[in-house]
């Protein structure tokens, strides 16, 4: 991949304050594109994001709205289209967790992780849709879970919602892809992050078993594959959940 293959183009990464986000938003800047950073509520975190994006050259656009709000969504494509006047790529990565056994799930609960993990997709892709279409090309990619299609004991609501996402991915990209627009999903299996640390040393080791490569995922092998679907390499590549997860089985 040119390293320069994404200049000028224009990124909205969510939930890019920290983690999985952040790394995605710095991998496609350090490919040359411009990105603006969304994140729900820690400022310090998302000027750290800024900051690395502008120490590589490129530009960072602050932009801070719960993505499950749709008035808010369209507040935020409307802030990056007066900045850049355009919008190239959308990568959906914004989720939280809630996990509890389902008997002991309440209504809250389910709500939280679905408007944030799947209706948030559907704001944030339904408002980055008309600048795309404008130009006959766009690259959505949606950050979504070896859960979304095995299923997780203790989470319910988030393989609901990934599996949804799945099914979103596919049902878009068939809607847009006669504008040249391609959507695709990541789904990531077991990566390093701050919930993954937490974990217990006989659970990882239990987990690691399953894992044919014996290493857990870092951030970057995902940023890696969306800066790849996010460029002209991956123009013929489209309705695909593309798993990432070392094998694991």
């Amino acid at each position: 991949m040119n390293q320069d293959e994404l200049r000028d183009r224009v990124a909205l990464v969510t939930g890019a304050s920290r983690g999985l986000g952040r790394a995605i938003a710095v991998k496609l800047a350090s490919r040359g594109a411009r990105i603006a950073v969304n994140y729900l509520s820690n400022d310090e975190r998302a000027e750290e994001a800024a900051h690395e994006i502008r120490r590589l050259g490129s530009e960072a656009l602050l932009v801070k709205a719960d993505v499950g709000d749709e008035a808010a969504v369209k507040s935020m494509v409307a802030t990056i289209m007066k900045h850049w006047e355009r919008l190239d790529i959308l990568v959906n990565n914004a989720g939280v967790v809630r996990d509890k056994m389902l008997l002991r799930m309440s209504s809250q609960d389910w709500d939280r992780v679905m408007d944030t993990n799947l209706r948030g997709a559907f704001h944030c892709t339904k408002h980055a849709l008309l600048p795309m279409m404008d130009r006959l090309w766009g690259r959505i990619i949606n950050i979504s879970s070896l859960g979304g299609s095995t299923g997780n004991p203790g989470q319910a609501n988030y393989s609901a919602a990934k599996g949804g996402l799945n099914a979103f991915t596919r049902s878009v990209a068939r809607e847009v892809g006669p504008r040249n627009i391609t959507v695709n999903a990541v789904a990531p299996g077991f990566v390093t992050t701050d919930m993954t640390d937490r974990l217990p040393e006989e659970t990882k080791r239990m987990i690691l078993e399953r894992i044919p490569l014996n290493r857990f995922g870092k951030p970057e092998d995902v940023a890696e594959l969306v800066a790849f679907l996010a460029g002209e390499g991956a123009g013929y590549i489209t309705a695909q959940i593309i798993s990432i997860d070392g094998g694991v089985i």
